[in-house]
C-alpha cells in the first residue's frame, strides 16, 4: 500500500518549471510526448479487450440516455465542463493540455488495429488490467513534464491539491463517481470499467513512485 504515500505529482529534474510556457525545456517536452503515447497505447488496450469502456466512456453514454445528444458530442460537452471545473481548482493548463487529446487520438487512430484481439474472456480481461496499468504509467510520466494535464487528470491534481489526500484515492474517488453517476443514467458498464475506476488511481501513483525512484538512484 506504499502508493498511497504519494500524496502530489513529483517534481524531477526533467520537470518543466510551470506548465503555461511556450518555450518549453525539451526535455519536459520529451518526456510529455513519450508518456501520452504510453497513456494512449493503454487506453487503446482496454478498447481492444472490449470487456468494458472507460469510466467517463459511460458518464457520456448517460448523458446521451437524457439529451439525445450524439456519444462524440457527449463526450466534447462532458470534457468542457470538467475544464471549466478547473477555474476553482485553480489548474493551469499548458501545452500538455492540447497534446493529450491530439496524441492519444493518434494513437488509437494507429494502434488499434495492430493490437491482438483474443478469444477468452479471461484473456481479454487480462488484457484491459493491462491497459489500466499502461495508461497509468504514461499518464505518470507525462503529469511529472508538468507541462499541463488534460481535463480529467487536471480535475485530480486540483482535488488532490484542495484536500490533501493521496493521489489513488483521489482519483479512485472520481472514477468511481463517474461511473455511478453514469451507470445510474442508463450508461453501460463491463469488469473492464471497474478495473480502470479501481486501477487506474494506483497505477498512476506507482507509476510516480517508480520515476522518482529511478530519479533518485541517479
Amino acid at each position: 500500500m506504499s502508493f498511497l504515500s504519494v500524496t502530489s505529482v513529483p517534481r524531477l529534474r526533467w520537470s518543466a518549471p510551470r506548465a503555461f510556457t511556450l518555450r518549453p525545456p525539451l526535455a519536459s517536452l520529451g518526456f510529455l510526448i513519450l508518456g501520452l503515447v504510453i497513456f494512449g497505447l493503454g487506453e487503446a488496450l482496454l478498447v481492444t479487450a472490449g470487456v468494458g469502456v472507460s469510466p467517463w466512456t459511460v458518464f457520456a453514454e448517460g448523458v446521451t440516455n437524457i439529451t439525445d445528444w450524439s456519444l462524440g458530442f457527449a463526450t466534447f460537452v462532458v470534457s468542457a465542463t470538467v475544464l471549466l471545473l478547473w477555474i476553482p481548482l485553480r489548474q493551469t493548463p499548458g501545452i500538455g493540455t492540447i497534446l493529450n487529446a491530439v496524441i492519444v487520438a493518434l494513437v488509437l487512430e494507429f494502434a488499434l488495429p495492430l493490437l491482438p484481439s483474443f478469444e477468452t474472456y479471461i484473456a481479454n480481461v487480462l488484457l484491459a488490467l493491462t491497459g489500466v496499468f499502461v495508461t497509468g504509467f504514461g499518464g505518470a510520466i507525462y503529469l511529472v513534464a508538468n507541462l499541463g494535464p488534460g481535463p480529467r487528470d487536471g480535475l485530480m491534481t486540483g482535488l488532490q491539491r484542495i484536500t490533501g489526500q493521496p493521489i489513488a484515492l483521489v482519483r479512485m474517488s472520481i472514477e468511481l463517481t463517474v461511473v455511478g453517476i453514469g451507470w445510474a443514467l442508463g450508461g453501460t458498464l463491463g469488469l473492464g470499467t471497474l478495473l480502470f475506476a479501481i486501477g487506474i488511481g494506483p497505477a498512476m501513483a506507482i507509476g510516480m513512485q517508480i520515476l522518482n525512484l529511478r530519479s533518485t538512484e541517479r
